[in-house]
């Protein structure tokens, strides 16, 4: 579990394609202060697992189900990367939940300043935008960030100059994909208010959760 609130920036350093997945090599600092072999990094959003490590690198496996679903497989030695290990039980949860188990990838459109913060537009799919609500929490490659517009074929997000310097997605340029997760909220109450068992039909009507019952106690 993750927070979004990124810790470093890596580089990559070595990329070993394999026939269908890939072995990466990143390098960085902070976040080997207490690194240990087996443990969950974020890597621009990817939960990945360090499977090796020297003083200042880490590698860990990437699979195919993997780069399918998310642009790690765009990396290129040199490309550098938003870093966070996974959250400590006794930290301060400084972000939103992020489980670094993508829902898919989007598209940067623009970027637009706006004084002392920067306005980046991200084109969207349908099946992902349906999560995404005004003043909710999304992750831009592993960036907790504050959803501030949406439609039917884009959000926006608007940065600060800290998370500007301190992340690489103003690094970015229109048309670059970034990896997004939705806010998990939102997904599970989707399943719960779809949930049917066929093998015992009766259950979904036992289930207390109903459109109207979320209109009741404030979740709509």
């Amino acid at each position: 579990m993750f927070t979004g609130i990124v810790e470093e920036l890596g580089k990559v350093v070595s990329i070993k394609n394999g026939a269908k997945s890939s072995v990466l090599t990143i390098n960085g600092k902070l976040i080997f202060e207490d690194m240990h072999i087996g443990d969950s990094i974020a890597v621009n959003g990817v939960c990945l697992t360090v499977t090796s490590k020297t003083n200042d690198t880490f590698t860990a496996d990437v699979m195919a189900e993997t780069l399918r679903r998310s642009s790690l497989g765009s990396l290129k030695v040199g490309s550098y990367v938003n870093l966070e290990r996974a959250m400590a039980a006794n930290g301060r949860f400084g972000g939103h939940i992020v489980s670094g188990h993508i829902d898919g990838t989007g598209e940067i459109e623009s970027f637009v300043r706006e004084d002392n913060a920067v306005w980046v537009t991200v084109k969207t799919p349908e099946k992902l935008l349906k999560y995404i609500i005004e003043k909710g929490s999304i992750a831009i490659d592993g960036i907790s960030l504050t959803v501030a517009y949406v439609d039917d074929k884009c959000f926006k997000v608007s940065l600060i100059p800290h998370t500007g310097a301190n992340t690489t997605l103003l690094d970015k340029k229109p048309g670059d994909i970034v990896n997004l997760e939705n806010d998990v909220v939102g997904k599970y109450v989707e399943k719960l208010l779809h949930y049917s068992d066929t093998t015992t039909p009766s259950r979904a009507s036992e289930s207390p959760l109903s459109e109207d019952f979320l209109m009741q106690h404030g979740f709509m």
